[in-house]
């Protein structure tokens, strides 16, 4: 449910929807930090700059 949330947002060029996506795969991947890395690999050349780099703050 999760990832796909996140997919319907990809391509916003709103910098607050981006800064969020990087905040819920965060706080993810505090509980699930492989799935975290596999959703930023399997999604990274769709997925805005900052959001991967909010998402892999703590990775």
């Amino acid at each position: 449910m999760l990832e796909q949330k996140i997919v319907n947002s990809f391509g916003s060029d709103e910098f607050f929807i981006n800064k969020a996506i990087g905040w819920s795969l965060r706080n993810y991947s505090r509980t699930n930090l492989v799935w975290v890395i596999n959703f930023i690999i399997k999604y990274r050349t769709l997925m805005n700059k900052l959001s991967i780099k909010e998402a892999s703050k703590y990775l």
